[in-house]
């Protein structure tokens, strides 16, 4: 039985979507982005939200408004996936790493420590879906003591008077926060492996506190996507529209409507999507119950927290990098794709070059190692969950148990 990891979940009513875009004649930024951005506003309850084209440059855009530059520093977990942190590097700002969690994602108290007087912005990243301690974040960022060590460059920072909080929540829509749990601004990813998709792209959620306003903020931004010129495409196609200006230095980063298109029919039915993926882990969930040997990934909390389920981040206790990857290998004979989320940052190449160490981050070490991402998407069927499963079991005894 072959078993994909994350396809695209298309149907007539996407395809239909897509074909009306192409048969409309305008296929660049226009009016199915602006329906995509009312669909994810009103779905997460944000007060704007602006569509790009990944969640790189989304998170860049923010950095960038911000006033984020060389000698500035912004906190990034180091078990997450290189976005991130190049996100930071590219406004010349240093990202500084620190541990992890439990539950994979950021440590909170690592959080705390790593915090100094260049420290600008926080960057959490709710892995595999699971969201990260955001009331407990955004508690930290407003205590006086850390309020009293932030010294903002210019206007942006002197109206927020604090470490802006922007949460990588690349895995996260549908999750759901508690009261209070919601960061300054969240950025989703549409990349084609991810709940709901645009093949490539991102949206920015806009929730900063008084005395933004928020709309004049997502009009800002949304000026910066398209090079800080005064008309959009869209409007300056039409009959006498021709004129415009340009007024400032701008990034290139807007959503075409033919990728809107395809988000757009996603969200319409998310709900019903999202429900699936929940029933694909609550399957796992049984299919695992009398594995000792195994650590399932947090899904629901006490005080309202919930996955977006985008992936099974499995751990299986006691394993070394090694075993771990003779499992996965062992799995893939049977056809079956899973993965791992993810390779810390300081294991890769150009971030060691930069002078990170591994063994500075033991327990996002330790995740890595025994970690194995399973397949979670609306199409799996219960009989090939029950498939992967039982792969899994095969694996593990195999080449733990050397049955």
């Amino acid at each position: 039985m072959k078993i994909p990891f994350s396809p695209p979940y298309i149907d007539e009513s996407i395809i239909d979507e897509v074909v009306d875009t192409l048969r409309s004649g305008w296929i660049t930024t226009g009016p199915k982005v602006k329906a995509l951005e009312q669909e994810i506003k009103t779905y997460s309850q944000s007060e704007e939200v602006l569509c790009v084209n990944s969640w790189t440059s989304g998170a860049m855009l923010m950095l960038t408004w911000l006033g984020v530059k060389p000698g500035d520093e912004v906190i990034v977990p180091a078990y997450t996936y290189c976005a991130t942190a190049h996100a930071v590097i590219h406004t010349g700002a240093k990202p500084v790493m620190v541990d992890s969690g439990e539950d994979f994602n950021i440590s909170v108290d690592a959080i705390r420590k790593a915090i100094t007087p260049r420290t600008k912005a926080i960057l959490p990243v709710d892995i595999g879906g699971f969201p990260c301690d955001y009331p407990a974040i955004m508690q930290l960022v407003n205590e006086p003591e850390i309020k009293a060590m932030f010294v903002p460059d210019n206007e942006v920072q002197r109206q927020l008077g604090r470490i802006l909080v922007v949460s990588d929540s690349a895995h996260s829509l549908g999750a759901k926060l508690p009261h209070g749990g919601r960061s300054d601004v969240a950025i989703f990813s549409l990349h084609a492996v991810k709940n709901v998709t645009s093949a490539e792209g991102g949206a920015i959620c806009l929730n900063l506190p008084a005395p933004f306003d928020n709309a004049a903020v997502y009009s800002e931004l949304r000026l910066n996507t398209l090079n800080c010129q005064t008309k959009d495409a869209f409007t300056k196609s039409q009959a006498g529209g021709w004129k415009y200006d340009i007024v400032g230095l701008g990034m290139k980063i807007n959503l075409p409507d033919v990728n809107a298109a395809i988000a757009l029919a996603q969200m319409r039915i998310y709900p019903q999507l999202l429900e699936r993926r929940k029933e694909v882990f609550q399957a796992y969930e049984r299919g695992f119950a009398d594995c000792d040997w195994m650590v399932m990934p947090p899904s629901v909390t006490e005080n309202g927290v919930e996955s977006s389920y985008h992936l099974l981040a499995l751990r299986i206790k006691g394993i070394t990098e090694e075993q771990r990857n003779d499992i996965i290998a062992e799995v893939a004979k049977a056809e079956v794709a899973v993965n791992v989320h993810y390779v810390p940052l300081p294991m890769l190449t150009y971030f060691r070059e930069l002078g990170y160490q591994m063994e500075d981050y033991p327990k996002a070490f330790a995740n890595y190692c025994s970690e194995i991402s399973l397949p979670i998407y609306p199409q799996l069927t219960d009989e090939q969950v029950n498939y992967i499963v039982n792969c899994m079991k095969e694996a593990y005894a195999k080449v733990v148990k050397g049955e």
